[in-house]
């Protein structure tokens, strides 16, 4: 039996497509992870996320060696700006698959992924760049005011950075979790040095579910609260 939760359109509806059987799968995880991670330095706000992030895959580093990292305006101002319609840019397609599409539908989100793109490949060959980092250049004005959520190329994360410091662009919130061997730990560090709200992580460690799921968690708390 799928369950439907709703409310008035004054506060927008809180959405779960889930069976019991299903739901009840997740709490036990839940479970799990709070039993198995103990105590932790993370806030009331922050740890639903991090919660989230170790659900989707399995791996307690998150809270740990490749400990997730917050900017102090990170939750307030995400929160903000998917409760007023704001545009989510993604680096990879991976990371639209795995957002619940109920979320965007009810508050009025944007996806956007411009990384399969037909022009990106010869245009980025024309720059001297990458196409990740080409796809984010093409999606500035979306930035503005928006949610980048990089969990595939570094590149792309540095480009942001650049643009951001260029004052090409000003996101409400960069969640910079690229996953790989070059650059991903240094583009991770070099955000953490941006005058911008931040979620990211330290390490190698991350992807395209870890960043999916942050912005679900974000949705979940702006939901609840």
């Amino acid at each position: 039996m799928t369950r439907w939760l709703t409310s008035s359109l004054k506060e927008p509806r809180r959405w779960k497509l889930q069976t019991r059987k299903g739901q009840s799968i997740e709490d036990e995880s839940m479970e799990i992870i709070e039993r198995e991670v103990g105590s932790h330095p993370y806030n009331e706000l922050e740890w639903p996320i991090v919660r989230r992030i170790i659900h989707a895959t399995a791996d307690f580093d998150f809270a740990g060696e490749n400990k997730i990292v917050f900017h102090k305006d990170a939750i307030t101002s995400g929160i903000n700006a998917l409760k007023n319609g704001c545009s989510i840019i993604a680096d990879v397609n991976g990371v639209i698959g795995g957002l619940n599409k109920q979320n965007p539908k009810d508050f009025g989100n944007n996806l956007i992924c411009n990384i399969s793109d037909p022009d990106l490949a010869e245009r980025a060959k024309q720059e001297n760049k990458t196409r990740a980092q080409m796809s984010m250049r093409i999606a500035a004005s979306e930035m503005n005011g928006g949610i980048l959520v990089i969990g595939n190329a570094p590149t792309a994360l540095l480009e942001v950075i650049k643009m951001i410091r260029e004052g090409v662009t000003k996101p409400a919130l960069v969640i910079g979790i690229p996953v790989g061997f070059v650059s991903a730990a240094e583009s991770k560090e070099e955000l953490q040095t941006v005058d911008v709200p931040f979620i990211t992580n330290t390490g190698r460690k991350g992807g395209s579910s870890c960043a999916a799921s942050i912005v679900n968690a974000l949705f979940k708390l702006l939901r609840e609260n």
